[in-house]
């Protein structure tokens, strides 16, 4: 039984790590083992100190190289900071992407307050924010915040970017009938123009389930446990479908792209996922993997449960110096940060 437990543990990683490379619309289920990953990592870690103890050296292979195989997904979750730089340049160009969740939508404006206050500590350059709201009762957020970010690219609905540098031109990119959306930015920095993308992609879908089954049984209707999660599944495929195709929409813009590139955003998905691995492409470089440090996670669901959905990329043209998050409570989401060397 542990035999046929390991090979089974072995096989579906396997698969699993395929599944950054599969279309969710065609490849549903493989798709979805991105999800597990990192249970199934868990227990292949598992069979391993089994075997170990058993001392059945050749039936430690199977979870051993399983586990080698794994090294690179674990490298997007965790990193050991051999290459952090805790003193990182004063002239390096200091990144910020966050989603703020609309600021909790207060009329005091105290939360876009506080945020502003952190990125002035951080000594931010440019700031990419998702689920931007600029009403605040008396004063709009772009007043509060033009006294230290000179510059504002406004794009479709919820998205913006501040920058201390002047920014040229700027250009939406629309994804159609939903609230999501990603833009870009050509901002002159010290004579080099580079171009930020700011990127905000399709929701899951599953909070917007659990409403409606919510307000089916506040209206006194009997919800079979069965329908719930049959409803949410089928929501939650669709919407991966629909943040594939916008992946790839954002692709195709940063590939056609000459300028030196920075990626930022809510992608709503997990690192190794057909998302992460469609945006990253071959001209990417994930900036956590490349000077991050300790276990990354920027969205907390619950008090348990941790997810890396917020990203920093970059292209070649620039050196990563450092890559890390704060844990401030103004939003379900964390503010990411990126030190990069021009």
């Amino acid at each position: 039984m542990l035999l046929v437990v390991t090979v089974l543990l072995a096989v579906f990683t396997l698969f699993a790590l395929f599944g950054g490379n599969a279309d969710p619309s065609s490849s549903t289920a493989l798709a979805m083992l991105v999800y597990v990953l990192p249970l199934l990592i868990l227990g292949n870690v598992v069979m391993f100190l089994v075997w170990l103890v058993q001392r059945r050296w050749h039936w430690l292979l199977i979870p051993g190289l399983t586990l080698l195989c794994c090294i690179r997904y674990a490298g997007t979750l965790y990193n050991p900071g051999w290459s952090f730089k805790g003193n990182a340049s004063q002239s390096g160009l200091r990144i910020a992407s966050y989603n703020v969740a609309c600021f909790g939508r207060e009329v005091s404006g105290f939360k876009a307050q506080d945020i502003l206050q952190e990125m002035r500590e951080q000594s931010i350059d440019v700031l990419c924010i998702q689920e931007y709201y600029d009403q605040s009762g008396e004063m709009l957020n772009s007043d509060r915040y033009k006294d230290y970010f000179a510059y504002m690219a406004q794009g479709r609905g919820d998205m913006v970017i501040y920058s201390r540098y002047p920014i040229l031109q700027t250009e939406k990119i629309d994804f159609g009938k939903t609230n999501n959306s990603a833009m870009w930015a050509d901002i002159n920095v010290d004579g080099t123009t580079i171009r930020v993308f700011n990127v905000h992609l399709q929701t899951t879908g599953v909070n917007g389930s659990l409403h409606q089954v919510s307000k089916r049984q506040q209206q006194g209707e009997l919800v079979e446990r069965n329908a719930v999660l049959k409803l949410i599944f089928d929501v939650y495929t669709y919407e991966m479908a629909r943040r594939a195709r916008q992946a790839e929409q954002v692709a195709k813009a940063i590939n056609e792209t000459e300028l030196p590139v920075i990626v930022c955003g809510d992608f709503n998905d997990v690192p190794y996922s057909y998302v992460y691995e469609t945006v990253l492409g071959d001209k990417l470089i994930d900036g956590f993997r490349e000077c991050g440090k300790g276990l990354m996670y920027t969205f907390m669901k619950n008090k348990n449960v941790g997810l890396r959905i917020d990203y920093i990329f970059h292209d070649d043209h620039f050196k990563g110096e450092a890559y890390y998050k704060k844990e401030i409570n103004y939003s379900d989401h964390y503010p990411v940060f990126m030190i990069l060397a021009l």
